[in-house]
């Protein structure tokens, strides 16, 4: 363990005497000043009690136990909040789990990019198309999408709509988690229709045939789901990267049990690449709450600098704490990730490992659209568990931008997405997606990684020939 951090006295708002960046600059600060008091009155999305379940469950992970999945849309829209776009990334994200936990033989904890993950980070502050400059587009919490100058002026009323919208997407996803939507005797009815007929449809096919094998024998042993709430409901938290802190801070409630603050805006957030500059606003409100936090680990991140943030993040070094959310691009991956995992073992820290395959690999494509290979995806993430296996460290989860639909917006994969075929339903506002046929090929890549990590455990003197 590193040595004691120094640190000053935190409070909900003290990230207001650092410097700061990928922040908006709202023309009316009155109208912001009210819109963040108003949300400080609203009810917390999520509970204290609800976060540190998650922090127990991926304190289970980084000691070995379990696998993160994470993942959802890289910015949710105000436009696209329908029912079924929520019910359809639900199924996905339940089918993957499904094959992972197969696979793994080993819980996975389910945690989604979805009720408040609206704030974008950018590389530029403005944008040019035709000409014309404009401040960039940075989530429909902050400016709209339409290259106008009126829909990129930020709005601090945004901020209510997001709430609202979380709320809303949070009290549905509850009820498909309790009611009934998650219970594995439907594990044939989550396929959907453009998937079905597709290699993974098929492959996810079989695999729903020797689950409802497994649950005949179960109901003639007498365990079904009606006696045994574990098949029929299933945990699912929230998660967002905590960009805009005046809205996180409004957010930000003391748990009555503990006395311990906790971001109220979701389950776990976490701090990005760019925004993980020790001395900055993001660590030092991220170091105040109790939440679970996540980490962007770049290229850019040297050893030293990561035990700095650790120390800071959690001095105390609490189990599921602090996840290390690695992006770094996968012809990257084997000349960074190994120095970090090295000194953090050596210091003794106790962090979970996850793999953030899509942010490293963003290209243009020959017809102008931003694309990401799924190549490159795959090969990121094949790389950080055979580091992890070679380091003997556990390749603890995997971070992605995806969604339900039949989007055409990262080329490659079984169904063979050209360049040409971009422009066919190319929705996404920010930044490209997994569609649901992508997301599942890499799940059932990703199960091969841990049938290999469970049979290199039970046969440790394999491992190395398994790396």
């Amino acid at each position: 363990m590193g040595a004691p951090v120094a640190l000053d006295k935190w409070s909900p708002e003290s990230w207001r005497l650092k410097p700061i960046l990928q922040v908006p600059d709202y023309p009316d600060a009155t109208a912001l000043r009210d819109v963040e008091d108003k949300l400080a009155t609203f009810p917390p999305l999520v509970f204290a009690g609800e976060a540190r379940d998650l922090k127990k469950s991926l304190a289970g992970i980084a000691a070995g136990n379990g696998f993160l999945l994470q993942g959802g849309d890289c910015a949710e829209s105000f436009l696209e909040h329908r029912a079924d776009n929520i019910r359809d990334f639900f199924r996905v994200f339940l089918q993957m789990a499904v094959v992972l936990t197969y696979a793994g033989g080993q819980p996975v904890v389910k945690v989604g990019r979805i009720a408040g993950q609206f704030a974008k980070p950018r590389s530029s502050p403005t944008e040019k198309k035709d000409g014309q400059e404009l401040p960039s587009y940075r989530g429909d919490i902050i400016n709209g999408p339409d290259f106008t100058p009126e829909a990129r002026i930020p709005d601090p009323n945004r901020q209510i709509e997001a709430y609202r919208q979380s709320a809303a997407t949070l009290n549905l996803i509850r009820a498909f988690a309790s009611g009934g939507y998650a219970d594995l005797e439907r594990v044939h009815q989550w396929n959907m229709g453009f998937v079905q007929d597709s290699p993974q449809g098929h492959r996810y096919q079989e695999l729903a045939d020797r689950i409802e094998e497994t649950m005949g024998f179960m109901r003639a042993c007498g365990i079904t789901s009606e006696n045994t709430p574990q098949l029929r409901v299933t945990n699912f938290y929230t998660s967002h990267e905590a960009l805009l802190l005046g809205y996180e801070e409004a957010l930000t409630r003391r748990d009555s049990t503990s006395g311990d603050w906790y971001a109220t805006s979701g389950h776990m957030i976490w701090i990005g690449d760019r925004t993980r500059q020790p001395d900055h606003a993001h660590i030092e409100f991220c170091r105040g709450i109790k939440n679970p936090i996540g980490l962007k680990c770049g290229p850019s991140l040297d050893a030293d600098g990561l035990l700095r943030l650790i120390d800071l993040l959690n001095p105390k070094d609490e189990a599921g704490r602090l996840t290390l959310i690695c992006r770094f691009g996968f012809d990257k991956v084997e000349s960074h990730l190994p120095k970090l995992i090295r000194a953090v073992k050596k210091a003794g820290r106790n962090v979970l490992w996850s793999c953030d395959p899509m942010h490293g690999n963003t290209i243009s494509a020959a017809t102008g659209y931003k694309t990401r290979p799924f190549d490159r995806i795959l090969k990121e993430s094949l790389s950080f568990f055979e580091v992890h296996r070679a380091e003997g460290t556990h390749a603890g989860g995997i971070h992605i931008e995806m969604t339900g639909q039949n989007v055409t917006e990262c080329t490659g994969g079984a169904t063979a997405i050209s360049d040409q075929d971009l422009s066919d339903r190319y929705h996404t506002h920010c930044d490209p997606r997994l569609n649901a046929d992508q997301a599942l090929e890499l799940a059932f890549l990703i199960a091969e990684q841990l049938k290999k990590e469970r049979a290199a455990d039970a046969h440790p003197q394999a491992r190395t020939l398994i790396a």
